[in-house]
């Protein structure tokens, strides 16, 4: 079994690649930017658990080394069975002062880069007839909007429509679902205020942010035979959330 991670060297990604290599599954560690993170965590999988690992360069915004990507993969492992659309990228802001360039690349980033990605790994499940894409949307796309991050948030919403298309388009050999994470502990997040901790944190049942871990743990389910009958499913990760 071999499991591809976009945007794996870091925060929900690296959480993936563990728990995949811990169940014993080949692990492909993508990343754009942080080869030493990327080159890091592939050190420690090796050092720490039994399964082959591959390290990838690829800005998944661009369709020719998604493209390589891919085939470098099979070059190496023979096929992809799973992959796990995790890259993403905000870059939060007023909305009057947001400009065209910096809204084009958050969807390049987290929407065509899934779109992409899902292309070119479907072909490949499509002709073993078999596979799981695990999309990572966010609350955002759902339901919790903040205005200073209206472009992550549109893109996050256009992946669980394409986790719908493509549910549609890859059936019935490939198992294509999305998991919407809410306030998560990674960096992302690392420039909020304690006040903006405390009071996003007030507006979760749970009463805190989730772990990268306790999202990698969904997406490992989703992954594996035990979910072999969720398709096209979106799954709220969030703690609980009030109604405010």
């Amino acid at each position: 079994m071999v499991v591809l991670v976009t945007g794996s060297n870091r925060g929900i990604g690296a959480s993936c690649i563990e728990e995949f290599a811990k169940s014993g599954i080949n692990v492909v560690i993508n990343y754009c930017h942080h080869e030493e993170e990327a080159k890091e965590l592939e050190k420690y999988i090796k050092e720490n658990y039994n399964v082959d690992t591959l390290c990838i360069k690829c800005d998944i915004s661009k369709e020719e080394e998604v493209e390589e990507m891919m085939n470098t993969v099979v070059d190496t492992f023979g096929t992809i069975d799973i992959l796990v659309n995790n890259a993403g990228i905000s870059r939060d802001s007023l909305i009057l002062d947001k400009n065209i360039k910096e809204f084009k690349r958050i969807l390049d980033v987290n929407l065509i880069g899934t779109y992409l990605c899902s292309k070119y790994a479907g072909k490949i499940m499509l002709e073993n007839k078999k596979g799981k894409i695990i999309n990572i949307s966010s609350t955002n796309a759902i339901d919790t909007y903040y205005p200073e991050s209206c472009d992550y948030d549109a893109s996050k919403a256009g992946v669980i429509s394409l986790t719908h298309n493509f549910a549609r388009s890859f059936a019935p050999f490939i198992n294509v679902n999305c998991i919407c994470p809410g306030w998560t502990k990674t960096g992302m997040n690392k420039d909020l205020s304690i006040d903006q901790i405390e009071k996003e944190r007030k507006k979760i049942l749970l009463g805190r942010f989730a772990t990268p871990e306790e999202i990698a743990k969904v997406v490992l389910f989703l992954a594996s035979n035990k979910a072999s009958y969720i398709n096209d499913t979106i799954i709220r990760v969030d703690g609980g959330k009030y109604n405010d």
